[in-house]
């Protein structure tokens, strides 16, 4: 190659490169950070009360008619969801489920407590619908490890 073909490159374009992959990765510390709150908060915040039985808990599943087998039932979708939420596999498709279940919990705070907390499961699908939106490639890691093993 010769020295007139050669690629140029100024100091102007190299400096523009640089701020942008410092806003890429303050965006990748930020999904992580926002990853891990939620995890956290699906764990310990949601599903922990009604994995252990809380009054709180307890009464407002009686108050729904579920009694405590949904209750538990619906904590260990929350704690799995959580922890899925950290596994890299998973990541993608977490976010979508527990959007569903935050779909569900709205319609039920719709319909039996007047809606006295019905924005809380709309403000999680917020980030949720985020993660599932920056983690989608990682559905299709999913889709073709079940099939290897399949």
């Amino acid at each position: 190659m010769s020295e007139t073909t050669a690629p140029v490159t100024t100091a102007a374009s190299a400096a523009s490169v640089a701020p942008a992959a410092g806003r890429a990765r303050a965006a990748r510390i930020a999904l992580r950070t926002l990853t891990v709150l939620l995890a956290l908060f699906y764990g310990v915040a949601s599903a922990l009360p009604k994995l252990i039985g809380h009054p709180s808990a307890v009464e407002a599943f009686d108050t729904i008619g579920w009694g405590s087998a949904a209750m538990y039932i619906i904590g260990v979708l929350e704690l799995a969801g959580g922890i899925a939420l950290l596994v890299p596999v998973l990541s993608g498709v977490a976010p979508i489920a527990l959007s569903a279940l935050m779909a569900g919990a709205f319609v039920v705070q719709m319909s039996y407590f007047d809606g006295e907390n019905a924005a809380t499961p709309l403000i999680l699908i917020v980030p949720l619908a985020l993660l599932a939106w920056t983690r989608r490639s990682s559905n299709a890691d999913l889709v073709r490890l079940v099939k290897r093993r399949a």
